[in-house]
């Protein structure tokens, strides 16, 4: 992943020397491992793990000539630990090596994504609580429809974090696997404790069974997953960027001081950092669709997976640590005017109090069909313009077909915008937020 959208925690996961640190990690447990069953003599397993190191630019140079990263990587260990490196990945392939530390950076990243996750859960439980009742309209196809909360927008948003949540962490449990079992997976030059030993120091649990690799629908379902937080994250910077608009402006990215918006023009002031999330959600459900496309092998093993995820999953990684920490930085600091949101309310002269007057008609006698009518022919009248300045109230107040159905006083009561939300400290409670 380029610079642009990497932070040094999760890039340090997926750098070459914490990949082959990992790698050494694997080869020296499996050397203790053997050690414990007499396979090697202990003497051997400490001098390995006392000589044991690697140089990258060496690496790089042996696998120029094989063509084979595992075998260069295990050459150059080799070259520092000396005699005893015959020891050293004994009944075992390359992919032991290659997929159980590709889990154990996997499950680091994913626990990262985690806290990160939690952190902008925290965020959008602040801000909810702190808009909780500030009243804004609720639109729905875009069109303005009922009064509600921009407490309870962002309620929504933290209750879908924590589903979120939730799925990420079964995720990182499914992939937290590692396979020490050799050629075919048959374990036909190696003792199974090997495979327990190694697992149980990095974190992990022995797959089940595997072939020469892990099964890649465990891969698939970790960047599914991704893709799941990630088209999350773009519904939230979406919103924000409907809500910006200059005709709407109920909410706005913070602008700092000395930013600019346009290289033409000086009063531009630009949701860019939500454009970005949203740009970069797309990335990541392709990402997942190369992934399913990975699940799919030759028999006990072929290689059309690997290259895919030494793009793919380090990529997407990182984009989704910056993509989370971004949003939540851009939720901290979000500008909020809850007088355009009340300006915005009101646009309609009370229309979208439609449904209310709508239901005290059907309750007080009048047939749902003459009642719709009704009430929708005084909506248009007013939608359009053609009652003059009176709002939506005063018209229905001078029906006189609407007088034995409805009195002035009842209809007063049905444009109190408090009705409307009487039941937002319900949902607040539900959501987990108090």
């Amino acid at each position: 992943m380029i610079v642009r959208y990497t932070r040094p925690q999760m890039g340090s996961i997926w750098t070459e020397e914490n990949r082959f640190l990992k790698w050494l990690e694997i080869e020296l447990l499996a050397c203790e491992a053997q050690a414990k069953l007499g396979v090697i003599p202990k003497k051997a397993a400490k001098i390995i793990r006392q000589k044991a190191k690697f140089d990258i630019h060496r690496i790089n140079e042996i696998e120029h000539e094989v063509k084979h990263d595992v075998i260069a990587f295990l050459t150059n260990v080799g070259e520092h630990v000396g005699s005893e490196s015959r020891f050293i990945h004994l009944g075992m392939t390359s992919s032991d090596v290659l997929d159980t530390g590709l889990a154990v950076q996997m499950k680091q990243s994913g626990e990262l994504l985690l806290k990160d996750l939690r952190q902008l859960a925290v965020v959008l439980a602040r801000r909810a609580k702190e808009f909780k009742y500030t009243v804004m309209i609720g639109r729905t196809h875009g069109i303005h429809a009922e009064p509600t909360t921009f407490g309870l927008k962002l309620a929504l948003w933290f209750d879908e974090t924590n589903r979120n949540i939730d799925r990420l962490q079964y995720a990182v449990r499914r992939i937290s696997v590692g396979q020490i079992s050799g050629a075919v997976g048959t374990y036909g030059h190696l003792d199974p404790f090997v495979e327990k030993y190694v697992c149980a120091k990095l974190g992990l649990r022995p797959a089940p069974i595997s072939t020469q690799i892990l099964q890649r629908d465990l891969h698939a379902e970790f960047m599914t997953t991704f893709a799941v937080v990630g088209s999350s994250l773009e519904k939230f910077a979406t919103e924000i960027r409907h809500l910006q608009k200059t005709e709407v402006l109920e909410v706005e990215e913070y602008f700092s001081r000395r930013q600019k918006g346009s290289s033409a023009m000086p009063h531009k002031r630009n949701p860019v950092t939500c454009e970005r999330i949203a740009g970069l959600a797309r990335v990541l459900r392709g990402n997942a669709q190369a992934a399913l496309e990975n699940v799919s092998v030759w028999h006990e093993r072929d290689i059309t997976h690997s290259s895919v995820e030494r793009i793919i999953i380090p990529d997407s990684c990182i984009l989704l640590d910056y993509m989370i920490a971004t949003l939540t930085g851009i939720i901290d600091k979000l500008i909020v005017y809850p007088d355009n949101m009340k300006k915005n309310l009101e646009l309609t002269n009370g229309l979208v109090f439609s449904e209310s007057v709508l239901l005290l008609l059907t309750r007080n006698g009048m047939t749902r069909e003459q009642a719709y009518e009704t009430v929708q022919k005084h909506a248009m009248d007013v939608w359009f313009g053609k009652t003059g300045k009176k709002n939506f109230k005063e018209v229905l107040k001078a029906d006189k077909t609407i007088a034995p159905y409805m009195k002035n006083g009842e209809i007063d009561e049905l444009f109190d915008v408090k009705k409307s939300i009487k039941h937002v400290d319900y949902i607040f409670e539900r959501v987990g937020l108090k």
